[in-house]
């Protein structure tokens, strides 16, 4: 048993990783005796922000495990506990609907999707800072969301293909993404312009796009999103290092539908295309890193978007995991 505080214990669960400065990653806490209330936790997090922050910022990844957290209104109370600022769902590609407060469906994409490593929201600049996942039903079978540390993933990648990354920090990345007019919930980048940019009028979407750094070329039916070039590497303030933080993976191996071409959704901000093999070998470097931990019902995960990852495996009914974003 680690350190904690009277109301939370750090514990140790088969999965996580350890790091050599002796950090695990994520870190978990549990109640120290019998499961308590709903408010006693609530209470828990406003007293103890400071220590759980300090894991959070420590380990990137913070799971609470073993508290009565049952509901979506539930885990909204417990979002709220914190006292974060929401960041509304604008301009990400993912389905989801609104289901109590702050609180949304994860991605809705179907259960035999595998949703590829990304930060949340990493095409946009406003891109939240944390994120929370709440595992309501759990699956099935399958259906983890893997975390990887996004500088552990820079640095093997910097050792790796020197080259490769100096070209990335010069140029940056291009996104291109061709949206249907409405949903199209078959697909895991199917949200259609209208919910991207919450509008069905085209010269609103356009304002909407142009703030977010996009630009937009009308289609017959749809219309082509050009995204960049922007920075696919970041300099982590609060941890003064550098971290992977790009879609690049998650574009150039998944976003595929009949509009989609994943090879040509991104490329470098020059226009020029990205080497398959150092693509691929990301994607593999990224699996190596990362860590899979089976949702149990009543899981909280709180991520930090610039220091980790996610993904989502794919999954046999049923299961429901909810998310909520901070701005």
């Amino acid at each position: 048993m680690g350190m904690g505080s009277e109301a939370f214990v750090e514990i140790q669960i088969p999965q996580q990783k350890l790091y050599n400065d002796g950090i695990r990653f994520p870190s978990v806490v549990s109640p120290p005796t019998a499961p308590s209330s709903l408010s006693h936790l609530i209470h828990s997090i406003q007293t103890h922000k400071p220590f759980l922050e300090s894991l959070l910022l420590q380990s990137g990844a913070l799971l609470f495990r073993g508290f009565p957290v049952n509901t979506a209104s539930d885990f909204n109370d417990v979002v709220e506990a914190f006292g974060y600022e929401e960041l509304p769902y604008v301009g990400g590609a993912a389905p989801r609907t609104n289901v109590v407060g702050r609180v949304f469906t994860a991605n809705e994409s179907p259960p035999d999707q595998k949703i590829p490593f990304h930060h949340e929201m990493a095409q946009v600049p406003e891109f939240p800072s944390k994120v929370f996942f709440f595992c309501e039903v759990e699956p099935g079978s399958g259906g983890e969301t893997p975390i990887v540390l996004s500088h552990v993933v820079y640095e093997r990648m910097k050792e790796r293909y020197p080259d490769f990354v100096e070209r990335l920090e010069k140029l940056g990345l291009l996104y291109i993404r061709v949206l249907g007019e409405d949903d199209n919930p078959s697909s895991p980048i199917g949200r259609g312009w209208k919910s991207t940019f919450l509008t069905k009028d085209k010269s609103v979407a356009e304002e909407r796009a142009a703030k977010l750094g996009m630009k937009l070329e009308w289609l017959e039916d749809g219309v082509k999103t050009i995204m960049g070039p922007i920075p696919a590497i970041k300099y982590d303030k609060k941890r003064e290092r550098k971290i992977w933080f790009n879609s690049m993976v998650a574009a150039y191996t998944g976003w595929q539908d009949e509009r989609n071409d994943p090879v040509k959704a991104v490329t470098f901000g020059d226009g020029s295309p990205l080497p398959a093999d150092i693509v691929h070998d990301c994607l593999k470097m990224l699996e190596e890193e990362s860590v899979s931990i089976p949702w149990q019902k009543g899981d909280v995960m709180l991520l930090d978007n610039w220091a980790v990852l996610h993904s989502r495996r794919s999954f046999t009914p049923p299961r429901r995991v909810l998310a909520s974003l901070i701005k």
